[in-house]
């Protein structure tokens, strides 16, 4: 396939220059570990710091609202302690609007799932707010989200499932390299574009408006 569109390539971290810490639970795959493990900056959510701490891992900041965590730890991590008390925004915004602030393009956001439900919903739909901003990815233990506001070609492989969730009811979408063809579709429920299938190294989807991707892992790298 030839063609101006944008190309995304979420399973490639090679340009991630920041991570987040959310307090969901903490990763177990191999790609999100190695995002923590191999030294890039770590912007961490208050409550998610105690779980960074056990790996005996710094971050560069602590955000948040100072309800999720220890006065132990908020006296340890004093130096990197930003307090942010509004109440109209999560901590996970937070922190994501620190890395905005400080001009990291390429944010990689961990720990934001699992536990509540209620909180990995509304982590997952803040994607579509903070994709305006610069480029953010949510990786989970499964697989990455990544929100997508025009055409664009993702780098897939056959056989990986995806999943496409629209966030504006006036949206068409048409897609190219799926099992299951989207023709001019108008998903009105979430459900409606999921568990798709990718037949090729790449797919494309056509679009003008907002919708959230899910890309899974390889199966090696999820087991």
């Amino acid at each position: 396939m030839t063609t101006n569109t944008n190309t995304i390539n979420t399973l490639d971290t090679t340009d991630i220059d920041v991570v987040v810490l959310a307090n969901g639970e903490y990763p177990c795959n191999e790609i999100p570990l190695s995002l923590i493990n191999r030294g890039i900056p770590i912007v961490c959510c208050d409550g998610a710091i105690a779980k960074l701490d056990q790996q005996a891992i710094a971050p560069i900041a602590v955000i948040g609202d100072g309800d999720s965590i220890s006065q132990h730890l908020k006296d340890k991590y004093q130096s990197l302690w930003h307090y942010i008390a509004d109440q109209e925004t999560n901590d996970l915004t937070k922190a994501v609007t620190y890395c905005i602030e400080h001009k990291f393009k390429h944010i990689a956001i961990l720990g934001a799932t699992g536990m509540r439900e209620d909180h990995t919903l509304g982590n997952i739909s803040l994607l579509a707010n903070y994709g305006k901003q610069a480029d953010v990815r949510m990786y989970t233990d499964y697989g990455v989200f990544v929100a997508v506001f025009e055409s664009a070609y993702f780098q897939s492989f056959a056989e990986q499932q995806v999943s496409i969730f629209n966030l504006r009811q006036e949206n068409h979408i048409d897609a190219e390299g799926l099992l299951y063809p989207i023709k001019h579709r108008n998903f009105a429920q979430w459900w409606e574009g999921t568990l798709n299938e990718s037949t090729a190294d790449n797919f494309l989807l056509k679009l003008k408006g907002e919708v959230i991707v899910f890309q899974t892992y390889e199966k090696k790298q999820r087991d």
